[in-house]
């Protein structure tokens, strides 16, 4: 349950450091912790249930494209946690999506790599 929490506030704090280097093109409204906290848990929901059904059925064109489609992908997961967002989160378009994927994804590994969440073996 602690792994769960922990991932969420990494994720609300990869959408905060996203929000701020990309601030004209993606914007969180109601700049506060608990926005963050809420679409760091509809990013880490998404990501669970959505993304690896879409990596699935776009196998081939992450293949095709030695995985930089992957990159597409996480555009998509950041435009749909937009949408069920609720107007907190506002992504310009996919290009951003994009943009705001890729950096979400260098924060959370260095995150990760730094609270040891990727660990093998320790729980």
């Amino acid at each position: 349950m602690t792994k769960i929490i922990i991932r969420i506030v990494v994720s609300a704090v990869a959408i905060a450091v996203t929000a701020y280097l990309l601030r004209p093109h993606i914007v969180v409204e109601g700049n506060d912790i608990g926005t963050y906290l809420l679409l760091g848990l509809i990013f880490g929901i998404v990501n669970a249930l959505v993304k690896p059904l879409v990596t699935l059925l776009t196998c081939p064109l992450v293949i095709l494209t030695l995985g930089l489609f992957i990159f597409v992908i996480n555009g998509f997961m950041l435009l749909l946690t937009s949408s069920l967002s609720g107007g907190r989160l506002y992504v310009e378009s996919l290009l951003w999506a994009i943009v705001g994927g890729i950096i979400m994804g260098v924060v959370n590994i260095g995150l990760e790599a730094v609270l040891g969440l990727n660990q093998q073996g320790k729980r």
